[in-house]
Formats: structure tokens, C-alpha cells, sequence
């Protein structure tokens, strides 16, 4: 199966841009499903971004929508989170999720491959 690795989290200030990138290996990337979720301490893991496996189409939470886009690039493996206009209540772990022709795309238990998580702070 595919592995994930997520990267490009960090501290920035509000208002300010981070993207986040998710990539994958050891299997067809294309053919899978991939979401970003975050978790901020003492939440549960909630869903921010997908992308399908079949024709890219994204969904965002609302919190996300606007501000945040997902996007891929099959042919690198990759997958993207560009987060604009960063708010405070942005500040999580950010996971990459993957699976393969998923279509619960907005719950946890919808994916069975997860990176292990990159940081992003954003400070007032």
C-alpha cells in the first residue's frame, strides 16, 4: 500500500500562507482518495480538504472553504493543502489520509492511511 508524509507546516502569522504537502509512495497515488484533516490539542481529528481519486473533485469544511485549497499532482505523487489568510483557530496537527477509491471523504473512519502529521501554529 501507499505510504504518506506530510511536510511544510510551521509557524506563521496571521493572515499569512502555508502550503502543505502531502506525499506518497509505494503505490498508485492516483487511484486513491486523499483528504487533510487536522486535530488541535484537546479536539477530535476533524475533516479540513479532499480530493477524489476519480475526477479531483474537492470538498472543503466550512471552515476551510474560501480560504483553503487541494489540490494534486498524480504524476509527482503528491498532494496539496495551500491554506491562505491563516486564522488562530487554524493552529493544529494537519494529517494527511488516504483511501484507495475512498468515498467517505469527510470522516476519519473513512481512511485507513494517515501520515504522521506536520505542525502549523498561527500566532496573532
Amino acid at each position: 500500500q501507499a505510504q504518506l508524509a506530510e511536510s511544510g507546516g510551521g509557524p506563521v502569522q496571521a493572515g499569512g500562507s502555508l502550503r502543505l504537502v502531502c506525499a506518497a509512495s509505494g503505490d498508485t497515488f492516483s487511484d486513491y482518495t486523499v483528504s487533510w484533516f487536522r486535530q488541535a490539542p484537546g479536539q477530535v481529528r476533524e475533516f479540513v480538504a479532499t480530493i477524489s481519486w476519480g475526477d479531483d473533485s474537492t470538498n472543503y469544511a466550512d471552515s476551510a472553504r474560501g480560504r483553503f485549497t487541494v489540490s494534486r499532482d498524480n504524476a509527482k505523487n503528491t498532494v496539496y493543502l495551500q491554506m491562505n489568510n491563516l486564522k488562530p483557530e487554524d493552529t493544529a496537527v494537519y494529517y494527511c489520509a488516504a483511501r484507495r477509491y475512498g468515498s467517505i471523504w469527510n470522516r476519519a473512519s473513512g481512511y485507513d492511511l494517515w501520515g504522521q502529521g506536520t505542525q502549523v501554529t498561527v500566532n496573532s
